[in-house]
């Protein structure tokens, strides 16, 4: 089994590439410094080590047959003031030079370090293409990006490959939610002339080319992880606007966005056309290599929510006494048997991993194995409100079907059954929801404002991340061996 230590399992891009590692049968470690947070977080069966014990994190390093880079500090949204940029170069230097000593206690090199890098490396250039071999540029998020890189450089790895993310576009997480929001309200229009480059990725192809540079010992040195097509921000704004049916044409003012963000305003204002050509040239196919696919994946409805009907309705006995007002339907082809699909559904500790970080969701206590009248406590919250709820599960059909319904938390009725049927090899599973929102008479108005919207969500993100889990093990792209760029030595000052 392949040994992978993860720092930075719990973000955004963590979340998804342990699903996606685990799906490859890698055993993973994720370091954090938080364990019941991250425990909240992950599915069952990967191994929690906390990074502020020095000899905890080298004992896990020795064993390791890969270490995953991910650490870091959103370098957007605030202003860079002297405080801001101490913590953006101390979550990503001084996190990484921790794994550099760490490796360097380990009795051999270590087999791959993967750490995280950003096309900010190359400043803003223009209408310049750019690839891995292209020379770092000027500003502070350029000369971040080469300190990062320059200090996981000097880890005793025999492979270090430097991964230049774009902008990652996934669900519940990176730049897409908070772009949308402003898509929402008519005024994600072009910032300064929109003529800047986007460089950009498909979480999905993230953490394929992740996994590809993981398992491919032909790959070294810097990485770009950007699908083939870069846009102009103009065209972006264009394209959420038209994705949310709302006008993209309100301009914002380079003046207002540098007042707004200071020297930070350079990551809006300024762009990089990078192109991905190690991956290209390693034969990796974007599964979605332009923005309107992309866009169209992230954002497609495809969860039906509509008015109970009495004749729909199972025949439960907590549904005789809870009558249902909506139902919720939502199918899923997951590309894996039904013997590895049903077990991962059933175990209670996976739960948090199929549901949006925003929810907060945590089990109380240590869940048994589900079975017929398995109880499973737990706290969820939402539009910021902690709320309990317990579920019972109503009925258990091994590898068919199972149950649960809500005997306490915030719907007045919450019937689920998960039904599985195996096909050629592939797994179909459909969620039926039956569920009255609270608030009684006013519960119409509810599911109409936010409850639906939230399900829909929810499910979303469920279906975004079964996908990660449970990926074709096809047979990873090979080619000639790629050493592209040149070591550089870190410098500690940064400005």
């Amino acid at each position: 089994m392949f040994h992978t230590v993860v720092l930075g399992a719990t973000g955004f891009i963590g979340r998804a590439l342990v699903l996606g590692l685990q799906g490859r049968g890698h055993h993973v470690i994720a370091l954090a410094r938080s364990a019941t947070r991250a425990r909240d977080l992950l599915p069952a069966g990967v191994d929690i080590v906390d990074f502020t014990d020095d000899a905890a994190v080298r004992s896990a390093i020795a064993g390791a047959d890969a270490v995953i880079n991910l650490a870091g500090e959103s370098i957007a949204g605030k202003r860079w003031t002297k405080r801001r940029k101490q913590v953006l170069v101390a979550s990503r230097v001084a996190a990484t030079e921790r794994l550099v000593d760490a490796i360097a206690a380990r009795q051999r090199p270590l087999p791959v370090l993967v750490s995280a890098s950003a096309t900010g490396y190359y400043g803003d250039r223009g209408d310049e293409v750019l690839d891995e071999q292209s020379p770092h540029g000027a500003g502070f998020a350029a000369e971040l990006s080469r300190v990062w890189e320059a200090t996981a450089r000097q880890a005793a790895a025999e492979r270090i490959v430097l991964a230049r993310f774009g902008i990652v576009l996934g669900r519940d997480g990176g730049a897409l939610e908070p772009l949308l929001k402003i898509a929402r309200f008519g005024v994600g229009g072009p910032l300064g002339d929109g003529a800047q480059w986007v460089s950009w990725i498909h979480l999905d192809d993230l953490i394929s080319a992740l996994l590809l540079v993981i398992e491919d010992a032909h790959f070294t040195g810097p990485v770009v992880m950007t699908a083939p097509e870069p846009v102009h921000q103009r065209d972006l704004a264009t394209a959420l606007g038209h994705a949310v049916h709302r006008p993209a044409v309100l301009r914002a003012p380079r003046f207002a966005v540098k007042v707004a963000l200071g020297e930070a305003a350079t990551l809006l204002l300024g762009g990089q056309r990078v192109l991905p050509r190690a991956l290209v040239a390693a034969g990796f196919a974007h599964r979605f290599p332009t923005l309107v696919a992309a866009l169209d994946d992230l954002l497609e409805d495809d969860v039906e929510i509509e008015r109970a009907r009495p004749a729909d309705l199972a025949d439960s006995q907590y549904l005789r006494k809870r009558r249902a007002r909506y139902t919720l339907h939502a199918r899923t082809e997951i590309d894996a048997p039904l013997s590895e699909v049903f077990p991962f559904f059933s175990s209670p500790e996976n739960l948090a991993a199929l549901t949006p970080p925003a929810l907060a969701f945590a089990i109380d206590g240590t869940p048994g194995a589900m079975s017929r009248d398995s109880v499973i406590d737990y706290t969820i919250r939402v539009a910021g409100v902690p709320m309990t709820w317990r579920t019972r599960i109503e009925r258990w059909q091994p590898g068919e079907s199972f149950v649960d319904s809500q005997e306490r938390g915030p719907y007045r009725s919450w019937w689920h059954e998960h039904r599985f049927v195996e096909r050629d090899g592939k797994t179909i599973m459909e969620d039926i929801v039956h569920y009255a929102p609270p608030l009684g008479p006013l519960g119409a108005i509810a599911n109409h404002l936010f409850v639906a919207r939230m399900l829909r969500r929810v499910f979303r993100y469920r279906r975004g991340a079964i996908r990660m889990r449970f990926r074709p093990l096809t047979p990873l792209p090979r080619h000639a061996r790629l050493t592209i760029g040149a070591a550089t030595s870190p410098s500690s000052t940064i400005v």
